[in-house]
């Protein structure tokens, strides 16, 4: 699943294409449940002639603002891709919706496992209101970390995968912050010293600026890996610590990776450098 270094990539790529500017002259919607909101045929009626504004992200969504005041949010799910191409290019398999821009290209989502949803709201916040702080703005700080983390007593792992509490972390960045902090990932939040909270909000940043210089984490081929716009891989595999590294010498103590299941979700950590206890 893209994270926030993927979902910002692929906004910054959509700005440098020159989207920002360009009119949406029509949709075309070949899988109905990828719109979440509102039905498909008012989403095709509504899109019509909207201008693209901005473009930006909100934890691991896509944020298009369009003028007039409404909005085009995106959330890739686990397969999720966005397609620039000339308008008249076949169409692949799973590119379930096209978006047709004035300047002759068409933005398509395609999505393998069918995931990805769509919403066009007039106010975002309807959507966005829930998730947690942007782990990487200045309002961020290691103090309100401390205060967030004390204030629950859950595993560490589930908790920082919970998009309530912190918007845009999923499990390869949670697994390469915590080996950054050596935190074990099921270790109690409220267990955490104010010591142990800086080297985890250290270790948060850290791992998502590298994966932003990095351009996103593509981990293979397979039809769920990362590719931006333009069909372009991130360059951050080659960075991780941990993460799918099991068996291989920690770069710190030269222990062996282990893989272990934590909140049904599997996590790679270095047993000697983030001991249990």
């Amino acid at each position: 699943m893209p994270e926030l270094p993927e979902v910002e990539t692929i906004a910054r790529d959509l700005n440098s294409a020159g989207l920002a500017g360009n009119r949406l002259t029509g949709a075309r919607v070949y899988w109905g449940r990828t719109i979440a909101e509102p039905s498909p045929a008012e989403f095709c009626r509504l899109i019509r002639t909207k201008q693209i504004a901005t473009i930006g992200r909100r934890g691991k969504f896509l944020v298009i603002g369009l003028a007039g005041g409404w909005n085009l949010l995106m959330h890739l799910r686990m397969s999720g891709r966005l397609h620039l191409v000339p308008s008249g290019t076949k169409r692949l398999a799973h590119e379930h919706v096209a978006l047709a821009l004035e300047d002759g290209r068409e933005l398509r989502f395609h999505d393998t496992r069918k995931f990805g949803r769509i919403y066009l709201v007039p106010d975002a916040n309807e959507i966005l209101e829930p998730l947690g702080p942007e782990p990487l703005a200045p309002a961020f700080t290691a103090a309100l970390l401390f205060k967030m983390t004390q204030s629950r007593n859950r595993q560490l792992k589930p908790l920082l995968l919970d998009q309530r509490f912190i918007a845009g972390l999923g499990n390869i960045y949670t697994d390469e912050a915590l080996w950054e902090a050596r935190i074990h990932p099921c270790r109690l939040s409220d267990s955490l010293s104010q010591n142990e909270v800086m080297a985890l909000h250290a270790g948060i940043r850290k791992v998502l600026q590298r994966g932003l210089k990095n351009l996103g984490t593509s981990l293979g081929i397979g039809k769920a890996n990362f590719y931006s716009v333009g069909r372009r891989r991130g360059r951050n595999r080659d960075e991780l610590k941990v993460f799918r590294r099991t068996g291989e010498p920690c770069p710190r103590c030269r222990t062996p990776i282990q893989r272990i299941r934590v909140g049904q979700r599997s996590t790679h950590i270095c047993p000697e450098c983030q001991a249990a206890s």
